[in-house]
């Protein structure tokens, strides 16, 4: 009967020994995983985050390139900072010899990222389709890709789905990837301002195409009138006659002032020709244009002029 008592408080003091000692070696070896004390930087180097890629991946990969000095020392310090699931994908510009913590500071500085591509709101599909080759993606091969993409229920055609942000895509990333991701945000944006479900009035479509010519007739603050002037000349049959429509045809940007000769440019998106709304966008809006094409501010304006 003792002898039972004393292997049973023989035995439990021994596992708390051993517990013990393994929390003490883990945690001696968690501290003394290699780490530079301060940058002593040699030097910098293109670090290529794949899409996808998981926080052990891009250790490995600054400890291969010389940024750490041990890829267990970023990865401690990955997992303690939530602001590493916003390590973006793509080419980012690493210094070399630097602590775990400055090199994940250097991965979330997107002035580091040498893939950045950054579309303005209203920028016309063609312009962003230019930008994309200068980032190295083929120009033949991204007609075809914008065909294969999955546009969101309610929505069709070519302008007006990839939305204007800040992307940064990874080496090899496919074109069709690529105006995926975007739309994807398009969709996003969509729901967040409503448009993506009809009104009393318009059309998902019809709704997107009253915010791409909101964005492309003025500024932000002013977003809310120029909706509803939209809609206080379709109200009483007044043509829109927009110089932006005109643009879009042409592919002309900065004037300000049409000449008589270019209101007659024949194009169903002219609206000085044609009354209604053009048949589509006229650009790739942003959300405070899409916000505004669903909530206009209330008023009975029908003119307005660039200032």
């Amino acid at each position: 009967m003792y002898r039972k008592r004393w292997f049973s408080l023989l035995s439990g003091v021994l596992i708390f020994a051993l517990l013990a000692l393994g929390i003490h070696q883990y945690r001696t070896r968690t501290i003394s995983e290699p780490d530079y004390p301060a940058a002593i930087s040699k030097g910098g180097v293109v670090v290529e985050v794949a899409a996808g890629a998981t926080g052990s991946e891009i250790a490995s990969l600054l400890f291969k390139l010389e940024v750490v000095k041990s890829a267990q020392s970023f990865f401690r310090v990955a997992v303690g900072d939530p602001r590493s699931a916003q390590i973006a994908p793509g080419s980012h510009l690493i210094s070399t010899h630097i602590p775990a913590r400055e090199a994940l500071a250097q991965l979330l500085d997107k002035k580091r990222l040498t893939s950045l591509l950054n579309i303005a709101e209203g920028a016309w599909t063609t312009e962003i389709f230019a930008l994309l080759v200068k980032a190295g993606f083929s120009a033949s091969a991204l007609p075809t890709a914008l065909e294969k993409v999955a546009l969101p229920l309610d929505f069709e055609g070519s302008e007006g789905f990839l939305f204007p942000a800040q992307y940064s895509f990874a080496k090899g990333t496919s074109a069709q990837s690529a105006l995926q991701e975007m739309v994807d945000h398009f969709y996003t944006a969509a729901k967040s301002s409503g448009i993506n479900l009809p009104s009393s009035q318009f059309s998902p479509m019809q709704l997107l195409t009253i915010a791409s010519l909101v964005q492309a007739e003025g500024g932000t603050q002013d977003f809310p009138k120029i909706s509803q002037v939209i809609r206080n000349r379709l109200k009483i049959g007044m043509p829109l006659q927009f110089d932006s429509t005109v643009h879009y045809v042409t592919r002309t940007r900065g004037q300000v002032f049409l000449s008589a000769k270019a209101t007659q440019t024949p194009s169903i998106y002219n609206t000085y020709l044609h009354y209604g709304l053009p048949p589509g966008p006229i650009g790739n809006p942003g959300l405070d244009a899409m916000k505004a094409a669903l909530s206009p501010e209330a008023g009975v304006w029908i003119y307005f002029i660039t200032v």
